[in-house]
């Protein structure tokens, strides 16, 4: 039988909170807040939110939370969920076979980013951008872990996260379906700004240390370079993500 822990996991900080609530609300299996928070407007809302679905908050000392949460930024709000796993190969194929490209399809891939915080900022990025989905392969990926939801600020409970096993069998079948995927590479010659990435779109980025694999980076369309000042030699994935990501909605607004 499985551990009833493993089938749990926690929700904090407010963005996070409030998303959980709006959006899976029957997932909500308990409810913290700090004491002295109830007249704060967003806790008020939270608190009223949580009363209509029928969740009992518990009101808790700070230091309570900061170990429930091992010092995460809770902001005073912590959720226990039941937990909702990444999906798999299968449900990206069933969203690839339902897709009309005239409506830019836009996806971002991780290959090997290893820190939740990383991993939370990028699916925020790309919930903002107006992206289908985060794609990671299943093996050397962060986990979606309670620091990865609160950095997602909401986007993880929103936006899905494909966790798949063979990540150049997804990129072939993203050709098959006519998707561009750009590599983001800052050794690549040619520069993001020139290419044309209005059409059906899968941006790659590689991991915090050691970039895109071998096989990854052959599977790309092409590879690309956001353009930086001399000295500088990268950008935190993130940020490239968030760069990439949000030219291609530039460009889709011309």
């Amino acid at each position: 039988m499985a551990n009833k822990a493993q089938n749990r996991e926690l929700i904090y900080g407010i963005n996070a909170v409030e998303t959980a609530l709006e959006q899976s609300p029957e997932t909500i299996l308990s409810a913290w807040m700090v004491k002295g928070r109830e007249d704060d407007k967003r806790m008020a809302r939270i608190l009223s939110g949580l009363m209509s679905v029928g969740v009992k908050v518990q009101y808790a000392q700070r230091h309570f939370l900061d170990e429930k949460t091992e010092n995460g930024v809770h902001q005073g709000i912590v959720l226990e969920v039941k937990a909702r796993p990444p999906r798999n190969e299968r449900d990206l194929e069933d969203l690839l076979d339902n897709l009309d490209p005239s409506d830019k399809p836009l996806f971002l891939i991780l290959d090997g980013v290893t820190d939740p915080h990383n991993l939370g900022a990028c699916m925020r990025s790309a919930w903002a951008a107006g992206a289908l989905g985060v794609i990671i392969p299943k093996d050397k990926s962060a986990p979606l872990n309670p620091a990865a939801r609160k950095a997602a600020s909401g986007a993880a409970e929103s936006l899905p996260l494909f966790a798949v096993t063979n990540l150049a069998r997804v990129l072939d079948l993203l050709s098959d379906k006519e998707f561009t995927i750009v590599g983001l590479a800052g050794e690549a010659e040619q520069s993001l700004y020139d290419l044309k990435l209005t059409g059906p779109v899968a941006l790659v980025m590689g991991s915090e240390e050691s970039g895109m694999r071998r096989l990854t980076r052959e599977k790309c369309t092409s590879l690309a370079k956001i353009p930086m000042a001399p000295g500088v030699e990268s950008l935190n994935v993130s940020v490239a993500a968030g760069v990439s990501l949000f030219e291609a909605v530039r460009q889709r607004l011309l």
